[in-house]
């Protein structure tokens, strides 16, 4: 909650001033990569006061703060994180057999990044807490995987299987939030990271996505809107898990496209309440390309569910991407969620 150097939470002094509350206790695991499982954990419990909020994970604690407000219960999260780590860092050795591209520490000597080598943050920071009694998880990482982003979305759902069979509690709710845009450096793209985050929702039995397009920071990878992602990820939860009434919780997703002449004709699911832009019934995001595969900026018009694309630049269009980049401001909604990146190619980056 206090932010990074330079790059402060939005709100945060605020909210920690506002935070004291007896019913909302906070346990952070201490940073701890091995190559090998341990039984315990470094930590203490503590009530939420802005001296124990300030070091907490600010997404998890506005998450929890909302679970207060609504349920009326007291609520605990352990955070268990390490930031810049990498998905296979939390994943046992077994589980990461279909992914050859792991390799394995035998000895503390073969771990040579403490937070993204395999297996070294199950080892210290995940295997002690397996089994412990919990309602579910919550989720946010992807950035350190960009660079090797194909198979992203075939292992979160293995780590995802995985810790459900370490804790066997059955299926527990497994929330995440989508990366939010940033000005990645070199040529790695992070909208095909958030394309396998999208991916990887169908593929496993309760889970469900915190779209967040329209929170990132260009310039900074720590986005400021840190209040969003915990709110987003708290109507998942309070919608799906807890069964309250009346709640708007999955953004609207890309689900197919038509083409009638110079225009495609792009519709939505999860998008009852009808799409809209930030700044009315169009959007800055949307890009087509022709059958040279050179994308360029569209026009758009939004009628209900179904949103109209066509630049004066492609005569026939044969694909539509929004937002699929690094950086994008997004600027699409439906009931207040947004949308996130897709494209409707599949063509090689």
């Amino acid at each position: 909650m206090k932010g990074f150097k330079n790059q402060p939470v939005e709100n945060g002094v605020e909210d920690m001033l506002h935070s004291s509350d007896s019913g909302l206790r906070l346990f952070t695991v201490k940073l701890n990569s091995l190559a090998a499982p341990v039984d315990t954990v470094g930590g203490r419990w503590s009530h939420a006061a802005p001296a124990s909020v300030r070091n907490f994970s600010a997404t998890a604690y506005y998450f929890g703060r909302e679970l207060r407000r609504v349920l009326g219960v007291p609520v605990g999260l352990i955070v268990t994180s390490w930031g810049g780590s990498s998905c296979e860092a939390w994943m046992r050795a077994d589980w990461l057999k279909p992914f050859p591209s792991a390799k394995i520490p035998k000895t503390q000597a073969d771990v040579k990044s403490k937070n993204q080598t395999p297996t070294v943050l199950y080892n210290g920071m995940l295997h002690p807490l397996a089994g412990y009694t919990m309602r579910g998880v919550i989720w946010y990482q992807g950035e350190a995987n960009v660079k090797n982003h194909a198979t992203y979305a075939d292992m979160l759902t293995a780590m995802i299987r995985g810790w459900r069979g370490e804790w066997g509690q059955g299926d527990f709710p497994f929330y995440y939030c989508q990366i939010a845009p940033y000005q990645y450096y070199g040529k790695n793209n992070s909208a095909f990271l958030r394309e396998q985050q999208a991916k990887a929702v169908g593929m496993s039995a309760n889970t469900g996505m915190a779209v967040l397009m329209d929170a990132g920071l260009r310039y900074g990878i720590h986005p400021r809107k840190k209040n969003l992602a915990g709110l987003r990820l708290a109507l998942l939860a309070l919608d799906k898990t807890y069964k309250v009434e009346g709640l708007t919780s999955e953004s609207p997703r890309y689900k197919a496209v038509t083409f009638r002449g110079d225009t495609a004709v792009v519709t939505f699911s999860h998008a009852d309440m009808g799409m809209y832009g930030r700044d009315g019934l169009t959007s800055k995001c949307f890009e087509v390309a022709g059958e040279d595969r050179v994308f360029h900026p569209a026009k758009v018009w939004i009628r209900r569910n179904e949103v109209y694309v066509k630049s004066d630049a492609v005569a026939h269009p044969v694909a539509v991407r929004y937002a699929f980049k690094n950086w994008a401001d997004g600027d699409m909604f439906c009931a207040g969620l947004p949308l996130g990146s897709f494209r409707t190619d599949d063509w090689d980056e």
